[in-house]
């Protein structure tokens, strides 16, 4: 990390609570697939995002073992790397008007998505995180993890997504 003059380490970006609000209104409500699975944002900045789903009996995959589906763990992992992509559009594009920012996530869209299940989905709560390993002028790659309540991890992701 680079120091200003007076020595100090700058200060991490923080987004304006517009910007946060735009995020959640987008990522949480207009998509609603989003919604079904329960999505809630915990925090967002550029270089982390984080989530928490809560289990429900709708997303049971294993009913004998009350194991979250697979589908759930990788849905919800391919939303976060969008979201950590917003994030990290938003920060690029600090200059711009919250509107002009938020506009830009339109664009955005899956165009690789693996995910390695590691243990059972068994819990309560889950917690989801992603944060952008690359983001160049057409494509962003990220790296995503879901996570037991007592933060075991449990699945990983790997994503690409267009972002022009």
């Amino acid at each position: 990390m680079s120091k200003n003059p007076s020595g100090a380490a700058p200060a991490p970006h923080v987004f304006e609570p517009e910007f946060i609000d735009g995020v959640r209104e987008i990522f949480e409500r207009r998509i609603l697939f989003n919604a079904l699975l329960g999505l809630q944002i915990s925090a967002i900045s550029p270089e982390l995002v984080t989530a928490q789903i809560a289990m429900r009996p709708d997303l049971i995959g294993h009913f004998a073992h009350n194991r979250i589906h697979g589908g759930v763990i990788s849905a919800g992992l391919d939303a976060m790397g969008g979201l950590a992509v917003m994030a990290a559009i938003g920060a690029r594009h600090l200059d711009e008007p919250v509107l002009a920012r938020l506009h830009r996530f339109a664009k955005l869209g899956t165009i690789d998505l693996r995910i390695d299940y590691l243990r059972p989905g068994i819990g309560e709560r889950f917690e989801l995180r992603a944060e952008v390993l690359r983001l160049g002028s057409r494509v962003a790659s990220t790296r995503m993890g879901f996570h037991a309540a007592d933060g075991k991890l449990l699945a990983t992701g790997a994503a690409a997504y267009i972002v022009s």
